[in-house]
């Protein structure tokens, strides 16, 4: 990974956020050609997604939405990873994340594995960015910066329905910021606190979302090769019952080797009828698919694919990255698809 970070920052792709400050822990900003480059998979994400597609519209959704969204979705209770403190070295980890973190003792590899390491009990840690609206803070609203695209889709589900004269099977696809308070962020832009998200809902008959479920894996996986990742650095990993999301019936990643190991590069989930039904619940409007000729009616199933902006451009430059020699010097050429380089052609003197 340390050559990938030090071609980015010496090409002008990426560096660090607040640098002459001392730089902020997993923030970094994107220059001219890390922006270009993450508009192209944006673009190239979005042809494949609506432009390309009859049965898929787009949207772009609040960031801060009514906090009782976030509260009908389970995340105000639940969205949240355990946290263990070493009372020794000081510093924080993911109790689920042990046997990949580097402990700050050593000769200490991993953090418990020495008798200086003096670990706390695991506790919950909520992942949501906590903000409040109005000028009085006596008398203001709380509210929470999005930690995911999804929920302004599911809210938005009978507008974008009714007015776009959808029926399913149809989707609704967005490309947008995202926060995360990350317990341990790292691995330069692979998880960071602000990151952009392309999430798309698939909204089907309960009866059809396992052909669909199959259908967006494969769909998925063939962009990333269209694209130009080689196809020996990407599987498919479906989910173990334990790994489940409490509202997915069925998750399968897209991973990519990347220089840290096998990884997620994108997720996609068999959602079923939860969210919808949640916000039915909790808002008091029915959100549910009304056939006007038949009178036919049933809570759509959804399936969705999400992937991160930064992750893809990471899994990108990771990919493509070649050191070779000519005329007997050494150099370092990114060999990008077209359609992902930020630059097409260049006229060197």
């Amino acid at each position: 990974m340390d050559k990938i970070i030090s071609l980015a920052r010496r090409r002008g792709f990426v560096f660090p956020s607040s640098e002459i400050y001392g730089g902020l822990g997993s923030s970094y900003d994107y220059g001219h050609y890390g922006v270009l480059m993450k508009e192209n998979v944006k673009a190239r994400w979005l042809e494949a997604m609506v432009r390309e597609r009859d049965d898929i519209v787009a949207l772009d959704s609040s960031v801060i939405l009514h906090p009782r969204v976030w509260e009908a979705s389970g995340h105000v209770g639940g969205f949240t990873d355990p946290l263990v403190d070493c009372r020794h070295c000081k510093r924080r980890y993911r109790a689920d994340h042990i046997d990949q973190s580097e402990c700050g003792a050593r000769p200490s590899k991993h953090p418990g594995e020495t008798e200086l390491c003096d670990l706390t009990e695991a506790r919950q840690f909520n992942l949501m960015f906590q903000t409040r609206i109005g000028a009085v803070e006596e008398t203001g609203l709380d509210a929470y910066l999005r930690p995911e695209t999804a929920q302004g889709i599911f809210v938005n589900f009978k507008n974008v329905a009714q007015i776009a004269r959808r029926k399913p099977p149809f989707g609704i696809a967005q490309v947008g910021k995202a926060f995360r308070n990350e317990i341990t962020p790292g691995n330069f832009i692979f998880r960071t606190l602000e990151f952009e998200q392309m999430e798309m809902e698939f909204f089907v008959p309960p009866a059809e979302a396992d052909k669909w479920y199959r259908y967006w894996i494969d769909e998925r996986l063939r962009w990333y090769i269209r694209f130009g990742i080689r196809e020996e650095n990407l599987r498919v990993r479906p989910h173990e019952a334990d790994e489940l999301s409490h509202y997915s019936s069925g998750t399968s990643d897209i991973e990519y080797l990347f220089p840290i190991g096998w990884s997620e590069l994108e997720g996609i989930a068999n959602r079923g009828d939860f969210d919808l039904n949640a916000h039915t619940e909790a808002s008091g409007t029915r959100l549910e698919w009304v056939d006007s000729g038949s009178g036919e009616r049933f809570v759509p199933h959804v399936i969705e694919p999400a992937a991160g902006v930064n992750r893809t451009l990471l899994a990108f430059l990771v990919d493509s990255y070649t050191e070779e020699v000519v005329a007997d010097r050494p150099r370092t050429v990114l060999r990008l698809h077209p359609e992902i380089a930020p630059v097409k052609v260049a006229v060197l003197p």
